[in-house]
């Protein structure tokens, strides 16, 4: 899913053009996605192992079908393939590799347990995402603005989650519904969604992107204003609805990339 999703991003910042002209950076692009997203998952069992021997007794490590160190070793094989992979596509993906390795290992041995931090965290290892797509076609001023929506739209969700949670995380976490509570965490969540909504029509005043991608971006904007305000009633919807206004808006960058 991943690797799809740096296909659509290299759609939408270099058009059909872009496959034509940038056929190895973008397959190499999906693969850095692939092993990145790999390589989190298998450091993310190594710093939960002990949590998962009760949480998740059948994950690979707590029932000994993969040793402590063995995770640990093929996250960093994987994420050493993903630097050398990033130097054949461009020094921009370079960086945002670079950059991302950082984040995400922080987040697992620090962040994850200090909630907004986490939630930032969270929030740019998505955006991220739509960066290297962006940067496969060396087009990053449409993939920028792509990346921000998508850490605005996660940074909402992930605070909203995490009010959903509040009660199912006291002792473990200290996340920003416990410092401020859930009311003003919730306008922070809605001041994330607003603010997708207020960058969404940057890519056609800039002439980045055609008409039709403001055309339809109108629905993703309504999905996340309706985001904005049905969390505080109903957390659980608000955040799963954020998914589909997500997916709206990534259906409008396509169409106005591509006509």
């Amino acid at each position: 899913m991943g690797a799809f999703g740096a296909l659509l991003a290299a759609i939408v910042a270099g058009g059909t053009d872009g496959l034509e002209e940038y056929p190895v950076e973008i397959l190499l692009s999906m693969g850095i996605v692939v092993l990145f997203t790999a390589a989190g998952n298998s450091l993310n069992d190594y710093y939960d192992r002990d949590v998962d021997k009760v949480a998740h007794p059948d994950r690979p490590i707590p029932k000994g079908l993969v040793r402590p160190k063995d995770a640990l070793a093929l996250s960093v094989v994987m994420f050493a393939a993903t630097v050398v992979m990033s130097v054949f596509v461009n020094l921009w993906s370079l960086s945002i590799v670079v950059t991302s390795i950082v984040i995400m290992v922080g987040y697992e041995s620090l962040l994850k347990a200090e909630g907004l931090a986490g939630n930032l965290a969270i929030s740019w290892l998505t955006g991220a995402l739509f960066l290297f797509g962006g940067a496969a076609v060396d087009r990053m001023e449409i993939a920028w603005i792509l990346a921000a929506l998508a850490f605005l739209a996660t940074l909402g969700r992930e605070i909203v989650k995490d009010i959903q949670d509040v009660e199912g995380d006291r002792g473990s976490r200290r996340t920003l519904p416990m410092r401020i509570g859930p009311r003003s965490s919730g306008a922070v969540a809605s001041g994330a969604f607003i603010g997708a909504v207020v960058l969404s029509p940057v890519p056609y005043l800039l002439d980045l992107l055609s008409i039709w991608y403001l055309a339809a971006v109108v629905v993703a904007d309504g999905i996340f204003i309706y985001c904005a305000l049905i969390h505080f009633r109903n957390p659980e919807r608000g955040q799963k609805t954020a998914k589909l206004a997500m997916l709206a808006a990534l259906a409008a960058f396509l169409l106005g990339g591509v006509s």
